[in-house]
């Protein structure tokens, strides 16, 4: 019953949805970084940034997300591979460095910061290589298995099965951030 309910709120309101989704895949992600990093150190979590790591999601990459995909469904329209590959494309070289920019951007006015490109300039790249090694496979998978206009009836697990793979991301980011950084570390204790 609760399945049937939430396919039907899906079909309905597909954009209220995609934004809630995303801002509660965000948060919970942030969330999962900050309590396996912190408790690593013996801190609380910092439950306001995960707020404004949500906001930025609910404010901004959900409805580009939304806008987006549809947009490239619609200029590359089925699941063949070269339509599929060709969407990958589009979205690794236009729609995720837009993705990166923004949330680095939302996140440093958040956050008050005097210079707001700060840790885009800082960050950015190293956040869009990372993307790159994860995002381009799973958006093939994920392209060439979804249906063109959102959930297939015959596919009730698509919309978690996505949601799964949308919180492992940060998970994954958060590892090579910390890999990354002991790396530099010790490296710089060597000098």
């Amino acid at each position: 019953m609760a399945g049937a309910l939430l396919r039907g709120g899906v079909r309905r309101f597909p954009w209220l949805c995609n934004v809630l989704l995303y801002g509660g895949l965000f948060a919970a992600g942030d969330a999962a970084q900050q309590l396996w990093r912190r408790r690593r150190r013996g801190q609380p979590p910092d439950w306001a940034q995960t707020r404004r790591v949500a906001l930025v999601a609910l404010a901004f990459h959900g409805n580009f997300s939304y806008v987006w995909l549809r947009a490239l469904e619609r200029a590359l329209p089925g699941r063949r591979p070269p339509a599929v590959l060709g969407k990958v494309l589009c979205d690794q070289l236009l729609g995720a460095p837009v993705a990166v920019l923004a949330f680095y951007t939302g996140m440093s006015i958040l956050q008050r910061k005097e210079d707001i490109f700060s840790d885009c300039k800082k960050k950015f790249w190293n956040t869009y290589k990372t993307g790159l090694m994860y995002w381009p496979f799973v958006q093939f998978i994920n392209l060439m298995w979804q249906c063109p206009n959102g959930l297939h009836p015959e596919r009730k697990t698509d919309f978690i099965a996505k949601s799964i793979v949308k919180c492992i991301i940060p998970l994954y980011a958060t590892l090579l951030t910390i890999t990354v950084f002991c790396a530099e570390r010790s490296l710089s204790t060597k000098d």
